[in-house]
């Protein structure tokens, strides 16, 4: 009977894997139809841009909220979806310094050295970008017991850093309505809140 409930409990969650990475890649999708049908609007390269970007930031703060989940109400499964939803986060990053690379810049090295240089939204996007890619290829448990647990754990810290720069990116961006970057500034600012108060929490105790 054990047995039967462990494999209707692993085949569950399957289920729930599949349907996430379904509806992780939605957005995806819908900007492909978009395209197909003509439907980017005037600048299809800035909606293109916009939306990998907004996408990039919506799952980075997702995967930060699986801790405070826990810690709050002792929820284990987003700690279980953390891992693929921060891939997804570095996947729409991608894509979305890819479209800038590629659509916009056309590898124009000397063009995006200097907008790297004179834009600050790029400034700060540009190194927010790359501190996902250490994130992303430390993200297989192989690497985990490579590096071991403590290291591990204290690289990967570096999200808060990256989500950080990508919500300034954001907000330095926008130049009229500031109601989404202003969102997520809140949203990151709460769960940094939380994060903090259990770290202080938890120095007292050692202290005390």
């Amino acid at each position: 009977m054990a047995k039967i409930n462990r494999r209707t409990n692993t085949l569950g969650w399957v289920k729930v894997i599949v349907i996430v990475f379904i509806l992780a890649l939605l957005p995806l999708a819908k900007l492909g139809y978009a395209a197909l049908q003509d439907g980017l609007g005037a600048n299809p390269i800035e909606k293109i841009t916009r939306n990998t970007g907004y996408w990039t930031l919506t799952f980075l703060l997702v995967t930060l909220t699986a801790t405070p989940l826990k810690r709050l109400f002792g929820w284990l499964w987003p700690i279980r979806l953390r891992r693929m939803l921060g891939l997804f986060a570095f996947f729409y990053g991608s894509l979305h310094f890819s479209t800038y690379l590629v659509l916009d810049q056309f590898f124009d090295w000397q063009g995006i050295l200097k907008d790297i240089i004179k834009r600050p939204y790029i400034t700060i996007g540009f190194p927010a970008y790359l501190l996902m890619l250490p994130l992303a290829l430390t993200s297989t448990n192989a690497m985990i017991r490579r590096l071991g647990g403590k290291r591990w754990q204290a690289l990967h810290r570096l999200v808060y850093v990256s989500a950080i720069g990508g919500v300034i990116h954001y907000w330095w961006l926008v130049k009229k309505d500031l109601s989404n970057p202003l969102t997520f500034a809140v949203l990151l600012s709460l769960l940094l809140a939380i994060r903090l108060f259990y770290w202080w929490a938890g120095f007292r105790r050692k202290t005390t």
